[in-house]
């Protein structure tokens, strides 16, 4: 899972990784020296001497995960527990040698092969309390420290998925436009411009893995549909386009997301599912099957949404005849919309590709570069409208909601 992310303010990422590397030091001094006082059947004469022993090696592990945490390797879990576990024996080592050296030893041959020998002796349990405090106290200051800096608005989305094009984009599927010929470069040139208007408004970027044998998979807003903290990994209804959901679940997973599943014979593509407050519009078309909305149903009335389920047989999906303003007002280009008395508000927009906006703040959205007249009908109610150019993914039906899935 590649995560491009807001940058840090630099005092607030130094105070974070100063107090969390404390905080994991602290803990690993507190609980080593505890458990071999526990081990020397609490004799209070070895407590000082114990906690002289891992001093400096705490002090050690304090530097190694500073530093550690400031470049970063909070960000990943596996470069976490690779982190750890390198600071932890570095630190161990290093302060078992400084002690000796304080005492007026000099670090010989057969010294150094000692020092290496306590890590399967009294420095082992050293080393596993860091590791252990870092992947969870440490984690946990560091969170803390970094999220209470940043001030969000009422409504805001903090997180947008997004999967680079496949080397075989051209092959991607057709249905309601005649194929016409791909500009690789060109995509993938659009597609960095579309992930950096979500960095400039002040998302971050978390990218699942490019699958270049899956023509389909940049469209990620097919593969998973998200509710808050929860994932529903969809069934898409065209069967070239099952393999895409193996990385997008494991991407959610690793991203702390809770998961839920469409199953087969039920189909949802989730270009299908438009989300207004606690209303789920959900397209019955070509992708989508009865079953598939049944499940869905069923899984986000837990969470306190209702399904609406409404016919979509003039467009690849429901996203692509109309999507919704961040009032609720649902936008779309009358050709393509089955029936428009289904919403409550309904605004026909000049342009096809003007039916189709990302919602980046309450007063910002973001539109294809192809639809001016629409842009310009949005930006009149006062919303600030953030463009850009798609066309090579709009060549495969694909528009601005495609290309990314947001955590809400």
């Amino acid at each position: 899972m590649t995560v491009i992310a807001r940058p840090v303010p630099f005092l607030r990422a130094l105070a974070a990784a100063l107090a969390s590397a404390l905080a994991v030091a602290v803990t690993a001094q507190v609980v080593t020296v505890l458990l071999f006082f526990v081990g020397a059947g609490a004799d209070s004469t070895t407590l000082g001497q114990l906690g002289d022993y891992f001093l400096a090696s705490s002090l050690c592990a304090f530097v190694l995960l500073a530093i550690f945490a400031f470049v970063g390797v909070y960000r990943f879990w596996y470069v976490r527990l690779i982190a750890s576990i390198v600071a932890a024996i570095l630190a161990a080592v290093l302060g078992t040698a400084i002690s000796i050296v304080a005492r007026g030893t000099v670090i010989t041959g057969s010294i150094l092969g000692q020092l290496l020998g306590t890590l399967v002796g009294p420095n082992l349990v050293f080393v596993v309390t860091v590791v252990l405090a870092t992947i969870t106290v440490g984690l946990w200051v560091w969170n803390r420290l970094i999220e209470a800096g940043e001030v969000r608005r009422p409504g805001d989305r903090r997180i947008a998925f997004v999967r680079a094009p496949a080397e075989n984009l051209a092959d991607g599927q057709v249905t309601h436009v005649e194929r016409t010929p791909i500009d690789a470069d060109l995509a993938n040139d659009q597609w960095d411009a579309y992930v950096k208007a979500f960095v400039d408004n002040g998302w971050d970027i978390v990218e699942v893995p490019v699958a270049n044998a899956l023509a389909d998979s940049v469209f990620i807003e097919d593969a998973v549909v998200l509710f808050g903290d929860t994932a529903v990994i969809t069934s898409p209804g065209a069967e070239s386009r099952r393999d895409e959901i193996t990385d997008a679940e494991k991407t959610m997973r690793e991203a702390g997301l809770r998961i839920e599943r469409i199953q087969l014979p039920g189909t949802l593509d989730g270009g299908d599912v438009l989300k207004v407050g606690s209303t789920v519009y959900v397209g019955r078309g070509g992708r989508t099957n009865a079953e598939g909305i049944r499940q869905l149903r069923a899984i986000v009335a837990k969470l306190g949404f209702m399904v609406v389920a409404v016919p979509v047989t003039k467009a690849l999906h429901l996203k692509s005849a109309v999507t919704a303003l961040p009032d609720g007002t649902i936008i779309g280009y009358p050709a393509v919309v089955d029936d428009p008395a289904i919403f409550d508000r309904f605004l026909p927009m000049p342009e096809e590709g003007g039916a189709h906006v990302v919602a980046l703040a309450p007063d910002t959205v973001l539109m294809a570069a192809s639809a001016p007249a629409s842009a310009a009908l949005i930006a009149d109610l006062g919303y600030r409208v953030v463009t850009v150019d798609i066309s090579e993914f709009e060549k495969l039906e694909g528009c601005v909601t495609c290309l990314s899935v947001r955590v809400r």
